[in-house]
């Protein structure tokens, strides 16, 4: 399970990678023999055989127009989560963490899909599900405002793609009991998470590999190796990473 952002040749933000290293990790994954399928697909797919579902949180622009052909080269689709109250709004997306970015010349990176759009992809055999409404740190908010951005960017997607949404990304990957109930609740069915530790925690916290600017091709081979998976699925990994915060504050 990978999770991309925006693809762009100049944009430098974190989230964003550029298209010739996305171009190179795909043709790796396809070079090892990697059968894509979309996240709801892979969540329930066998255990037997390679499989990557290729995630994009946010529904930029830049998924449709660069990511989608460089896909298509490779017969892979992909998973776009959408936070609903964004698309189709023809104005940049706005929250923290990519507000950096207004008024400067990256300005029209943040700039979302449109329901059109998105209906494209999903014609095309691409899956879109909700990424909330408007995008906010889930565990921050009270179970009423909580409830109201999971149910209503539900009902958003089923009603702008006329079809069932059982799939939702938690923004920021932010993600404890509480919203997993909510999340049950609300009627999906699987969720994607971005947690350090790659552990199997259920259908509504299913972990992804986050792949960002850095992500060189060293580093991505790095992150598909087997070994560092098993790693990323032990409890020594939760030691690492409370040791490397502990030094953080040092």
């Amino acid at each position: 399970m990978l999770c991309y952002h925006a693809v762009s040749p100049t944009w430098e933000a974190d989230l964003s990678t550029t298209p010739a290293l996305f171009e190179r990790q795909l043709a790796l994954l396809a070079k090892r023999g990697y059968r894509g399928l979309t996240f709801t697909e892979a969540v329930h797919a066998p255990s037997d055989g390679r499989v990557v579902a290729i995630t994009f949180d946010d529904a930029y622009r830049s998924v449709l127009e660069i990511a989608r052909p460089i896909l298509e080269r490779f017969g892979f689709p992909a998973t776009v989560f959408a936070p609903t109250d964004y698309i189709g709004s023809e104005q940049p997306m706005l929250w923290p963490g990519i507000d950096q970015w207004h008024g400067g010349p990256h300005e029209h990176e943040l700039m979302p899909m449109s329901w059109d759009e998105l209906r494209t992809l999903a014609a095309s055999g691409w899956e879109i599900g909700s990424h909330t409404a408007s995008h906010p740190h889930l565990t921050e908010l009270g179970d009423e405002a909580l409830a109201a951005e999971l149910a209503s960017s539900k009902a958003s997607c089923e009603e702008h793609m006329q079809a069932p949404c059982p799939s939702l990304a938690y923004p920021y990957g932010d993600v404890d009991a509480r919203v997993v109930r909510a999340t049950r609740s609300c009627g999906y069915t699987v969720a994607a998470a971005l947690p350090q530790r790659l552990d199997a925690r259920g259908a509504l916290e299913v972990p992804r590999i986050g792949v960002y600017h850095v992500d060189d091709d060293r580093r991505f081979r790095l992150k598909l190796s087997p070994t560092l998976r098993r790693l990323r699925s032990s409890a020594a990994w939760s030691s690492v990473g409370r040791l490397r915060s502990l030094a953080g504050r040092g």
